[in-house]
């Protein structure tokens, strides 16, 4: 198994447009790491030039140690994954996966075992005979990650490997790939522009746009602790709400008036912008939908709303509201403990209230876009 080290590393095309710019990442031995952003932010670009299918512009690329930018993709002891399979359609699936044993000139009773020993481990042994086009979308996927197996490679990479399969099957096999990975212990480096697959499957996240890193961490990290409004608004489904606000010095602390409303915040938050010596100032308040508190009275603190869209989605209410300024808002809504006369009240057109606790608050600078709190 290995580490992979880039330094520095850009890409730069020959019309001058700069598809990677000085992309600095440690990525340790065994570590599951997910590349995720937007299209066109430089994810794939990135991975395909630690594979060696792109020439780097700029910046060095170790594998192990060994720097590999003049190596051939063959010589760099890399598997790759891509999202259309890439499966030989006249190939059985037997013969599919053993293609890069038998070019190494690997012994056809190694080959038996090393195949037949994944084709075990995806649950893909029955298929063995069948040529792909027998096979659904995730049945190929599965033979595609099983010719990777085999090579024993140091690092395994996966580009965007689950976008072609319906819903349901992407979250079949994100589990799958979660169990692989455990049977595997090996280096994982993997592309996705689906956040949800980011969160449950990475060990840590890089959130990319336009060619930049705009933040390494744990899921949990980029979640609780975003650094910026892109980030924030990246990570998380439905998106995290912003507002207009107002951040106020209140004697040693700060309090955020919003619609009117004053609520203070914590110790933490007023620890971090006392070390910044942060003023009264305009800010973009942040606050998660899972995190609005919803009143179905007026008391202090709450800020009313009018109800304009009611998405029933099972375990929860996706509620949509705008504030008297016309703010739009969306609260994530538990419904096991709504009372009938609570759902009822839930209509179009009807008043609710809702607040934020200081703790879910986020802070960013309307012109730098960054927090105040975690920057």
């Amino acid at each position: 198994m290995a580490s992979v080290k880039l330094t520095d590393v850009k890409k730069v095309y020959d019309n001058k447009v700069t598809a990677v710019h000085d992309f600095n990442l440690d990525i340790r031995d065994k570590e599951f790491i997910v590349f995720v952003g937007p299209s066109g932010c430089g994810k794939s670009t990135t991975l395909r030039m630690i594979a060696g299918l792109e020439d780097i512009s700029g910046g060095t690329v170790e594998i192990d140690g060994t720097v590999v930018n003049d190596l051939q993709p063959k010589d760099r002891d890399i598997a790759m994954v891509f999202q259309n399979y890439a499966l030989y359609p006249h190939m059985t699936v037997y013969d599919n996966i053993a293609f890069s044993l038998r070019l190494k000139k690997v012994p056809e009773d190694e080959v038996y075992e090393r195949v037949t020993h994944a084709a075990q481990i995806l649950g893909i042994t029955e298929y063995l005979t069948r040529k792909p086009r027998a096979l659904s979308g995730g049945q190929r996927q599965r033979v595609a990650i099983g010719r990777a197996m085999v090579r024993n490679a140091k690092v395994f990479l996966m580009d965007e490997p689950l976008s072609n399969l319906d819903a349901k099957l992407r979250n079949q096999m994100r589990a799958e790939i979660i169990l692989l990975r455990q049977k595997l212990d090996t280096t994982f480096i993997y592309v996705t522009h689906d956040q949800t697959e980011a969160m449950t499957l990475g060990d840590r996240i890089v959130i990319m746009r336009d060619g930049y890193i705009e933040q390494v961490g744990t899921p949990q990290q980029v979640f609780d602790t975003p650094v910026n409004l892109f980030v924030a608004g990246f990570i998380g489904s439905p998106q995290m709400n912003f507002l207009q606000a107002e951040l106020e010095k209140a004697g040693n602390g700060y309090c955020v008036n919003i619609l009117g409303v004053k609520i203070p915040l914590n110790d933490d938050q007023n620890e971090a912008l006392i070390r910044k010596k942060a003023g009264s100032q305009k800010i973009i308040l942040g606050v998660r939908p899972e995190h609005t508190t919803v009143l179905f009275s007026q008391t202090e603190n709450a800020i009313p709303c009018k109800i304009d869209v009611n998405e029933m989605m099972g375990s929860e209410l996706h509620l949509h509201l705008s504030s008297e300024h016309d703010d739009k808002i969306i609260v994530r809504l538990p419904t096991m403990d709504l009372t009938p006369e609570q759902r009822a009240s839930l209509a179009y057109g009807n008043r609710m209230y809702i607040t934020f606790p200081a703790k879910a608050m986020h802070l960013f600078d309307p012109e730098t876009e960054k927090s105040l709190i975690h920057g």
